[in-house]
């Protein structure tokens, strides 16, 4: 690069450059600074202008740079640091405001976005009341008729479970009815206890009565 020959005339581009870019920076903050009131949209020429001022100042740091190391001195050197830093904030701040906008840009497209569907569901739902109406009324025929299937559904397994069970009870009888006609000694064993349990019973009976009938007789003779 070739170095310049006025250190001075670098110096009056670079503060030209960063009172410019001063100016288009602070529109630019109230630009990203307004609230939900204004509708974002994006302002291609001003951000255009920054990047552009931005580019120039980088450049002209960078002659002066060329300046120092061909030989300046230490007060020319402290000169070009600060415009360095200068470029550097501006740049950082720049970025830092135009992430920030985007944020706001997509937040506010969501936003109506989701207006938007919310208006057209109402457009939907006031076009569409009877249809919907309808679609309700089958809705509750539907859920009424599966309700009656599954009662249904349990009426018949119970029905099947007191099927099994009658059957197996007539089972069991059966089988007690095959023993007691394979084993006719047994079934006069439980006869023969049956009847010595009512002789039992009929002779407890008759001495209670006895008992009774004594002790009544006593009491009218005393």
């Amino acid at each position: 690069m070739e170095v310049p020959s006025s250190w001075d005339a670098l110096r009056k581009q670079a503060r030209k450059l960063e009172a410019q870019l001063d100016e288009q920076m602070n529109s630019y903050r109230r630009f990203v600074s307004a609230k939900g009131s204004v509708k974002f949209e994006a302002d291609n020429d001003l951000e255009s202008g920054i990047e552009r001022l931005l580019k120039q100042l980088q450049q002209v740091n960078l002659q002066m740079q060329a300046w120092v190391s061909a030989g300046g001195s230490e007060m020319v050197s402290h000169t070009l640091t600060r415009h360095q830093e200068i470029l550097q904030d501006l740049t950082q701040e720049f970025y830092r405001l135009r992430s920030s906008l985007r944020a706001k840009q997509d937040h506010a497209s969501l936003l109506e976005d989701f207006r938007e569907f919310d208006r057209t569901r109402v457009d939907l739902e006031a076009g569409d009341s009877a249809e919907n109406a309808l679609l309700k009324e089958h809705a509750s025929v539907s859920r009424s008729t599966g309700q009656m299937d599954t009662v249904i559904s349990q009426a018949q397994a119970t029905l099947g479970a007191l099927a099994l069970q009658r059957s197996t009870f007539g089972g069991i009888n059966s089988k007690l009815s095959n023993i007691g006609s394979r084993l006719p000694t047994v079934s006069h064993i439980l006869s023969a206890i049956k009847r010595k349990k009512s002789m039992d019973t009929i002779i407890l009976s008759l001495v209670a009565s006895m008992c009774t009938f004594l002790i009544f007789i006593y009491w009218l003779t005393k």
